[in-house]
């Protein structure tokens, strides 16, 4: 981690909403989401605010080093039609050692969706991975798999 990383970091991200991005749209993976309104779904906004840390992040990790999540706190407070675009303004507020904390804030072309903070740590992929390897490798056993 670049030791220019420093809070006041800011970052926009924008994107238009799909049907993908919908409620409904998440209805492969939980299939209660398919009869509700057709809006930018709560978990793509949190996705989007992730997206848009990891971009604010990217030209400050070294190599071998990524970001993952560890707390997310975001309100949403208004609907998103599909075809509007929404945007996430995202500033880091403290670097401690490993953990990065953002402020999130996010709108839509009419005006506040949600706000909120999410967390992330900075980690070495390759050991992260070896440990998720052998979190699966355990589970299979303890299935008999």
């Amino acid at each position: 981690m670049s030791p220019d990383l420093k809070p006041g970091l800011r970052h926009v991200q924008t994107l238009r909403v799909t049907p993908a991005a919908t409620v409904p749209g998440l209805a492969g993976t939980f299939p209660s989401f398919a009869g509700m309104p057709p809006v930018f779904a709560t978990a793509m906004l949190v996705g989007f605010a992730e997206w848009a840390c990891i971009e604010a992040l990217a030209p400050y990790l070294g190599a071998g080093e990524r970001t993952v999540g560890t707390r997310v706190d975001l309100s949403h407070t208004a609907a998103t039609p599909i075809g509007m675009e929404v945007t996430a303004e995202v500033t880091l507020v403290a670097v401690e050692g490993r953990i990065l904390r953002f402020k999130v804030a996010c709108r839509d072309e009419a005006g506040p969706i949600g706000e909120g903070t999410h967390e992330r740590a900075v980690i070495d992929e390759a050991r992260f991975l070896a440990k998720v390897a052998a979190k699966a490798e355990e589970a299979g056993r303890v299935r008999g798999v």
